[in-house]
């Protein structure tokens, strides 16, 4: 049964806390690393076979398969990812950033260029479910960014298949080629490449602890977006809130993995009472009802606050990946929610709207990181580069201050490559 806490009782940590640390494993990921850095291709077939159960004789998906894929998908399903296709384009478009230029000194032009990235890998996981909604949330920004090739790697069944609604999500948001390979030696593929996975310029995705830290380890090499931890929600609710909703919001994110965390803060005991008895009538109910009682159990909580402008500020300490603010008027607390991945507004807005449909993206900092880090977005997919000129004249005009300055940090040669022009 979930933990009910009164703030002003309860010591701060056990507020903050977030459940138990996941496992090191830090070893035997470094020892996949090396072997699929090593041997290629024949490191990530030998750990498709010991992992996954799946006896490969070819790492890409073909253009037949996810034809066939697409075919398996109700037309439902697919008018469906289409129109939430549709939604985060929208979002997304926003996002798009151009370059700029300065030129108002005479002989001086600086600017910036925004670039696309050539090569892109996104981890789509497999395992315990299917995730074509972060083919859409990964694919679809980079798409838009203008990358040269959107690449997915995900692990495949025993009968060496991807899901076909994977298959069919790759397609609708126009994703260039697709790897049957997961873990962490699909990650340690992507950011050395192999005989048939190419090399990227940046991983990103989710993942279990093992993608996690082969994101951590191969960082340097490529780029990553974020190392995710396990998913949580934190409910902000006053005593109006329907503890129905309630339960069902907190159980959307404690159904997805033991270490998920759900939380509620609200100014009523009358609530955390209800949602209490609430969730455990619906635990029940749920197909996933061991995962979601393992996260409930372990990692879940209501706290009790005085109002809720504390439990505002209980959530910005604890920064969670997923705030909901069920309230009347949510528009009047936003401002001062600082620290949250995404915020979910009103009483009619379950997480789950941006986890497929809204248009937001769902691949977001968790773990706390909320509190300097972004959700996934273009600006993911793209690097800047600066750009300077300045005439012979420009430069006369501000060698000897570029001279002192260089020769303040003891750096002649500087100092020198300046005012040679000068001179000369």
């Amino acid at each position: 049964m979930i933990k009910i806490l009164k703030l002003s009782e309860t010591d701060r940590s056990e507020i903050l806390a977030r459940g138990a640390e996941v496992r090191d494993v830090s070893a035997p990921v470094a020892a996949i690393i090396a072997d699929v850095r090593a041997n290629g291709d024949a490191a990530v077939f030998r750990y498709n076979e010991k992992f996954d159960g799946a006896k490969l004789e070819t790492l890409a998906v073909t253009a037949e398969e996810i034809a066939q894929a697409r075919a398996a998908v109700s037309p439902e399903f697919l008018s469906v990812l289409e129109q939430a296709a549709a939604n985060i384009r929208k979002f997304h478009e926003h996002q798009k950033r151009s370059g700029f230029i300065i030129n108002d000194t005479p002989g001086v032009v600086t600017g910036q260029k925004v670039i696309p990235l050539d090569k892109v890998g996104l981890y789509v996981p497999g395992g315990t479910a299917a995730y074509p909604s972060t083919v859409l949330m990964d694919a679809i920004p980079a798409k838009i960014a203008g990358c040269g090739q959107v690449v997915i790697v995900t692990p495949p069944g025993k009968d060496g298949k991807i899901n076909p609604v994977i298959l069919a999500a790759a397609s609708v948001a126009g994703v260039d080629r697709i790897f049957k390979v997961g873990g962490a030696q699909a990650v340690a593929a992507l950011a050395y490449g192999t005989e048939s996975i190419p090399k990227v310029d940046k991983i990103v995705g989710p993942g279990n602890a093992y993608v996690a830290e082969a994101k951590k380890q191969v960082f340097g090499q490529v780029a990553i977006d974020m190392i995710a931890g396990p998913s949580e929600i934190l409910i902000i609710a006053d005593g109006h809130t329907n503890p129905v909703y309630a339960a069902a919001d907190l159980l959307s994110q404690a159904e997805h993995d033991r270490m998920a965390s759900a939380v509620l803060v609200t100014d009523s005991m009358e609530l955390a009472e209800q949602v209490s008895a609430e969730l455990e009538r619906q635990i029940k109910l749920l197909l996933r009802h061991e995962i979601a009682r393992a996260s409930i159990d372990g990692n879940g909580k209501i706290i009790v606050t005085d109002s809720i402008m504390e439990a505002i500020e209980v959530s910005n300490e604890l920064a969670p990946e997923h705030l909901e603010l069920c309230l009347d008027d949510p528009f009047a607390v936003l401002d001062a929610v600082r620290h949250a991945g995404s915020v979910f507004m009103g009483r009619y807005c379950p997480e789950a709207l941006g986890d497929y449909f809204a248009g937001p993206n769902h691949t977001l900092p968790t773990g706390g990181t909320a509190r300097f880090s972004n959700p996934l977005s273009v600006d993911d997919f793209v690097k800047k580069t600066q750009y300077t000129y300045y005439t012979k004249d420009a430069l006369a005009n501000v060698a000897d201050q570029v001279a002192l300055f260089a020769t303040q940090e003891g750096l002649t040669a500087h100092a020198n490559s300046v005012t040679v022009r000068k001179n000369v």
